[in-house]
């Protein structure tokens, strides 16, 4: 069974920065897309950014500019460098990743950010 183990979460002052890692286990087979989902109290969980490999990254608006998807496919890892962290960008963050043939979806536990100062 393969298992995905997020880090690099905490509690940053808004401005900061943090670095998500993502690293996948338990199977050689490399993930066709690989990403971060979030999920604020109340609210809906939000696809934050995601990268499918031949293909560019994709962001949500409310990140463009500031976060920053990137893959190392030999290790089946994947991170997420958040830079000027706002007060919204508190949430559980989650990782993602897919297969295409056949179709699997694998979730994290989820790692906390907070934002606060």
């Amino acid at each position: 069974q393969v298992r995905l183990v997020e880090s690099g979460g905490g509690l940053v002052q808004p401005g900061g920065s943090l670095r998500l890692s993502c690293a996948a286990s338990g199977s050689i087979f490399r993930f066709n897309t690989m990403g971060w989902y979030r999920q604020a109290p109340g609210k809906e969980r939000e696809l934050v950014a995601s990268k499918s490999s031949g293909a560019s990254a994709e962001y949500a608006d409310s990140v463009k500019g500031r976060f920053t998807i990137s893959r190392d496919n030999a290790k089946n890892t994947v991170y997420l460098q958040m830079n000027s962290l706002k007060p919204e960008d508190t949430a559980v963050y989650y990782c993602n990743a897919q297969t295409g043939l056949p179709y699997r979806s694998y979730w994290g536990q989820g790692t906390q950010v907070t934002v606060s100062s």
